[in-house]
């Protein structure tokens, strides 16, 4: 479907030769300008949007009296003919064809003759491409989602199995409070779930039908634009024309969700390359998931988390490139908006690969809980622990915060670790320290310290994975996690 081949079109029209719009022209289309200015090698993805798009105009067009009952038949039996041949790969395209339009109608008139050039009655290629578009970002929005609640099955799969793992938490990469390995990898169960309630709410606006626009002023044809867009799925139509073909909002929303995706995707990376480092040594990845080095034997490379974080880079970019070449357009159609294709196919290609690859990638990984274990058992991580005791025993926070401090700095230079200190030297740095106090200073007992809605203890783990489950329950109903957060709100939590 993508391969090029030499030779183009002549419809018999009167003008430039081989193109549909010739009337106007008499010369043909140079070579170069034909290629400088064709779509086609990277457009004729949107085939499929393209004949969905042309069969719900066909019908339309039969409705209201302006294609008769024999020549819509023929019209969309002859589009889904080229809809087969496409897929089967019995057709190819040429730089002639400008555009997958062009290329569809071109075969719709080597099958069907004459009747093919009806098609195009009430339509300008400026609301059939954004229809078209509007129908791929729906289409790629709902895998989007599906790869989504896959990476999140994942990590809640991992979750449940590592409920009790301790191991620190970082603030500024440096050890901060112990956490559990659960409520680590929940973390980013929620960051996707926003990323997933994104893409539900862009798929609304994506819903708009453009088609009845024409080119910028709709059309003396009495067209059913409402009619169009019941047949192609779309919720409403564009209540103004000019803004139909001229808006790509739609897009920019899709590629900037798709790159927050994507920066999501780099983060759990890049913890993923540095926790597989024998510095961290707190995870394992898979062989099948790791490369080697073609100079040093013994080397295991993290390829797959770093092309994740890597790639991220390019689809960032596309959105960038998407903003400026929207940012100084007059209303309505320019041809610089043939630039929003390239720039989009390639998020999705980009943003969609590294989802599929992520959650057979986390299903294949072994943690060091032993490792996590060690790291978390310094006791200076619990310092906190020492200073909100004090404050629930009615000592101001900030006396406590300096008090802790102060004991801190004395078993630092005292050599002693904190577990090691007296209850007399507990109390040496403030009198409302009681001697059970040391027993706090473990990564177990302040993991269990922390029941709040959204901490790390055990009970507010299972809380959290209770949550996540219906979460992603309520999404296949078509609720989003605000939505079952809002619940929550409103029952107080219960």
């Amino acid at each position: 479907m993508h391969t090029e081949h030499e030779g183009s079109f002549d419809p018999g029209v009167s003008g430039a030769p081989g193109k549909l719009w010739g009337g106007r022209f008499a010369k043909r289309t140079a070579e170069v300008v034909e290629r400088y200015t064709a779509s086609i090698p990277f457009d004729v993805r949107l085939v499929s949007q393209d004949i969905r798009g042309s069969i719900a105009h066909v019908r339309m067009l039969a409705r209201i009296g302006l294609l008769t009952e024999e020549e819509a038949r023929l019209l969309e039996e002859g589009l889904r003919k080229i809809e087969d041949a496409v897929r089967k790969g019995e057709v190819r395209w040429t730089y002639a064809d400008e555009d997958v339009h062009m290329w569809v109608e071109r075969l719709l008139h080597e099958r069907v003759g004459p009747v093919a050039g009806k098609l195009h009655t009430g339509r300008s290629r400026n609301d059939q491409v954004a229809t078209d578009l509007h129908l791929y970002v729906r289409d790629e929005v709902r895998r989007a989602r599906d790869m989504l609640t896959d990476v999140r099955r994942a990590l809640l799969e991992l979750a449940d199995a590592h409920r009790d793992v301790v191991l620190p938490g970082y603030t500024h990469l440096q050890r901060a409070q112990p956490v559990t390995l659960a409520h680590h990898l929940l973390a980013y169960f929620w960051m996707f779930s926003r990323d997933a309630e994104r893409l539900a709410d862009l798929d609304r606006r994506a819903s708009w039908s453009p088609l009845g626009a024409g080119a910028l002023a709709g059309s003396r044809f009495p067209l059913d634009r409402f009619f169009t867009a019941a047949e192609l799925g779309l919720s409403t139509v564009y209540p103004n024309s000019l803004d139909a073909v001229s808006d790509r909002d739609f897009v920019l929303e899709f590629v900037f969700a798709l790159s927050l995706v994507a920066v999501h995707l780099s983060r759990l990376a890049e913890e993923l390359i540095l926790w597989s480092s024998q510095e961290f040594a707190f995870v394992e990845l898979d062989d099948a998931f790791a490369t080697g080095s073609s100079m040093m034997p013994q080397k295991k490379n993290p390829d797959v988390p770093e092309l994740l974080r890597g790639k991220t880079g390019r689809v960032v970019g596309d959105l960038v490139a998407l903003l400026t070449v929207l940012k100084g357009l007059p209303l309505a159609y320019n041809k610089d908006l043939q630039e929003d294709k390239e720039a989009l196919f390639d998020a999705v290609d980009t943003v969609l690969a590294g989802l599929e690859v992520t959650a057979p990638l986390l299903r294949s990984l072994t943690f060091r809980t032993d490792a996590m274990r060690r790291a978390a058992d310094d006791p200076l991580l619990c310092a906190t622990d020492l200073a909100e005791v004090l404050a629930l025993r009615g000592v101001p926070f900030r006396e406590a915060h300096e008090a802790v401090g102060h004991l801190v700095a004395y078993a630092l230079a005292s050599g002693k670790s904190l577990r090691d200190l007296t209850p007399e030297e507990l109390l040496r740095h403030h009198a409302a320290f009681r001697p059970e106090d040391l027993k706090l200073l473990s990564p177990e007992a302040s993991v269990a310290g922390r029941k709040l809605f959204g901490g790390p203890a055990e009970e507010a783990v299972a809380e959290q994975i209770a949550l996540a489950r219906r979460t992603l329950e309520e999404e296949s109903r078509g609720r989003t996690v605000s939505d079952v957060l809002r619940d929550l709100a409103g029952s107080g939590g219960q």
